[in-house]
């Protein structure tokens, strides 16, 4: 009789994890369709507050810093369009696309980094650098999970 108890609370147990694992699944993806969504004009705001809160920037700075993630937002936006266009034809870019598209993702993040380093004093940029693995972990974690 014990053991019966046993299996039936563990099979109960099993099962509420698993409900709310579904359940930060659907949130996540709530979130990155509200992303969709937004304009490159909005994400650039959020984006540019959050860095002005955590590296206390300056009004110049904050314009600036504004302006590039403006920028990046719209490219962003644009390789988006780009990419919904190869999955409408139902076929994946060759391996020559991809390490093209991969070259220049790293290029344009190679020249955002640079020109943060210009716009940030040495002091925010040490802690600009510190918060991007902390993103990377985040995302790391997430792929993990799933």
């Amino acid at each position: 009789m014990k053991k019966i108890l046993v299996i039936a609370l563990a099979l109960f147990t099993l099962n509420g994890v698993a409900q709310e694992k579904r359940k930060r699944s659907s949130e996540r993806h709530e979130k990155m369709d509200m992303r969709k969504d937004m304009s490159p004009k909005d994400i650039a705001d959020l984006k540019s507050k959050k860095m002005t809160l955590r590296l206390d920037l300056t009004d110049a700075q904050q314009r600036k810093v504004h302006k590039l993630i403006l920028n990046q937002a719209e490219v962003n936006q644009n390789k988006r369009k780009e990419r919904k266009g190869y999955d409408e034809k139902r076929e994946k870019p060759s391996k020559e696309e991809r390490l093209k598209m991969q070259n220049q993702r790293l290029d344009q993040m190679i020249a955002l980094k640079r020109e943060f380093k210009t716009i940030l004093t040495a002091e925010q940029y040490a802690k600009f650098e510190k918060m991007q693995p902390e993103k990377q972990r985040r995302k790391g974690k997430r792929k993990k999970r799933q």
